[in-house]
């Protein structure tokens, strides 16, 4: 009697087990079924996700339909220079560093630093006393000499009627008129050390050589200078006129030496600092080899500089004209584009769309640029507001004033879409973080309910055992 009691207790406990078993798979497979009902939903053309793509593809097709807003320009034909550009560097016509040649002590400088001055104004002073001294000892020894001259001349006179009446023999007349030679010969080296004194003399006051601007006076008054010392006391730069050396690559030596025979090329020097005014001038000289470093050819230009614009040592853009091409097609610079088949522009059609069309620019000159090839005058060409366009958009041409403007009111729209867009697509993406999440649960249910059912096999085979001891009992 006491087995079958147990016998019907186990028999419960193990339907009771089994009953929730099955409730626990029925609960953990019913949000699966959820999840995966719901991409379905949102793929389905009906769905939200579907309604979504539509409004943002009709968004798309309106956005295309809308134009943009671009400055354009006309292409137009002009004479245009055909020039060489290079950066040249500005050098004084005539550079003079000033030396003393002799020794003394400087007495005074007779210019202010950075002055002008002209040829033979007076620089400086060295003290002359030691000078005046040696050319009164020379005039003294001239003196001297001078007057044994006159005394031995005198006696050849008179010898001279004495061996004619053979008073005296002819051996001391050739004897006094030896001596009259010899005294005339000291004269003449007298004459000489006077002149060198009086030289040397002149070296104590020292003039300019040339028209110019003096620098830094690098000795001042009071210190001794020497001759032929290595550091000079001024340097004189003549600035008008004035050169600019620069040097250009040999393959453009062909076309210069063709373009010199017609007459003298103009050069024109520009100033970063200022670069609507040119200083003109014209090329004065070609090197007479090409430098084997670096391949190109050292020119120089000059240039009258009569308001002192061009300053030794500066740097300056310098274009050398070499002849002008006539009705040549022009478009501003920033009308170019660079693409992967090379430079092109958006040419704006008669339909206000533009189309993309591959040029051929021959060169750049002042903000423009002639096109060789690829487009004809009187073409409208877009100068800004590229960045929205592509091959067959609609333009709506502005003012320059408003382009800005309403570009940054489109790209702003823009903006506001693709933060919308942002938005709807971190919606989604919380969704399903939300389904990852449930189905994290429903796993961790799952395993909790397989720990269940091994707790129960195992309390099942416990009572089992206790029932077959005590119905063996």
């Amino acid at each position: 009697m006491k087995r079958t009691l147990w016998i019907v207790v186990l028999l419960l406990v193990v339907g009771g087990f089994a009953g929730f078993q099955h409730f626990s798979s029925w609960s953990l497979n019913k949000p699966k079924e959820e999840t995966a009902a719901n991409p379905a939903e949102r793929s389905a053309p009906g769905g939200a996700g579907g309604r979504a793509q539509g409004q943002g593809a009709a968004t798309g097709a309106g956005r295309a339909r809308e134009a943009v807003p671009v400055l354009v320009a006309v292409a137009t034909q002009k004479a245009v220079p055909l020039q060489i550009r290079a950066v040249g560097n500005v050098e004084a016509y005539n550079t003079v560093s000033v030396k003393s040649q002799v020794t003394g002590v400087l007495q005074k400088a007779h210019f202010k630093e950075g002055q002008e001055v002209k040829s033979g104004q007076l620089l400086f002073t060295i003290d002359a006393r030691p000078l005046e001294a040696a050319l009164k000892q020379s005039e003294a020894a001239l003196a001297r000499d001078s007057a044994q001259l006159r005394n031995l001349r005198e006696q050849v006179r008179r010898y001279a009627d004495l061996v004619e009446k053979q008073y005296v023999s002819r051996e001391q007349y050739d004897q006094i008129k030896a001596n009259a030679d010899a005294a005339e010969a000291v004269v003449d080296a007298d004459m000489a050390v006077v002149d060198n004194a009086k030289v040397q003399l002149s070296y104590c006051y020292i003039y300019s050589p040339i028209n110019g601007r003096v620098g830094s006076l690098l000795i001042n008054e009071g210190n001794l200078i020497r001759l032929n010392d290595g550091a000079p006391l001024v340097v004189i730069n003549q600035l008008t006129p004035i050169n600019v050396t620069f040097a250009v690559p040999e393959l453009n030596l062909a076309d210069l030496k063709r373009h010199m025979t017609g007459g003298k090329l103009t050069v024109s020097a520009h100033f970063p600092s200022d670069e609507g005014r040119a200083e003109p001038g014209i090329l004065a000289f070609v090197d007479n080899t090409v430098d084997r470093a670096t391949g190109t050819i050292k020119l120089k230009a000059e240039f009258t500089n009569r308001e002192r614009r061009l300053w030794p040592g500066q740097f300056v853009n310098v274009a050398l004209t070499l002849t002008t091409q006539m009705d040549a097609v022009v478009i501003p610079s920033e009308a170019i584009q660079v693409g992967p088949e090379g430079q092109q522009v958006f040419v704006v059609k008669e339909d206000r769309r533009v189309e993309l069309r591959p040029v051929s620019v021959g060169q750049t000159n002042d903000g423009e640029a002639v096109i060789a090839k690829g487009l004809a005058a009187g073409e409208q060409v877009v100068r800004e507001g590229q960045f929205l366009l592509s091959p067959g958009s609609r333009v709506d041409i502005k003012a320059p004033s408003r382009v800005a403007d309403e570009t940054k009111g489109e790209g702003r729209r823009r903006g506001g879409q693709g933060k919308s867009k942002t938005d709807g697509e971190s919606r989604d993406s919380a969704k399903t973080g939300e389904v990852k999440e449930n189905a994290k649960a429903a796993e961790d249910s799952k395993s909790e309910g397989r720990k269940v059912r091994r707790g129960g096999a195992k309390s099942e085979g416990e009572a089992r055992g206790k029932g077959q001891s005590r119905g063996d009992s």
